[in-house]
């Protein structure tokens, strides 16, 4: 068998071949990673008395990260 490149391969790709290949830890692991790295972070909760703050901090970062 061949080695597989899961880096080459979209999000979907990679998740739809791990499905098809259970037994390919590899590939499940790769798909966790991807998971793991596109987490994001909890801003704040409902009940928090600077929620609007918090939201319109993290709102205002990500505009700037992304050049907008």
């Amino acid at each position: 068998m061949s080695q597989v490149d899961y880096t080459t391969m979209s999000d979907k790709e990679l998740r739809e071949y791990f499905l098809n290949h259970l037994e390919d830890q590899a590939a499940f692991q790769a798909y966790l990673v991807r998971r793991r790295e596109r987490s994001h972070p909890v801003i704040t909760k409902v009940d928090d008395p600077d929620f609007d703050d918090k939201i319109q901090t993290a709102i205002r970062q990500q505009l700037a990260e992304h050049g907008s």
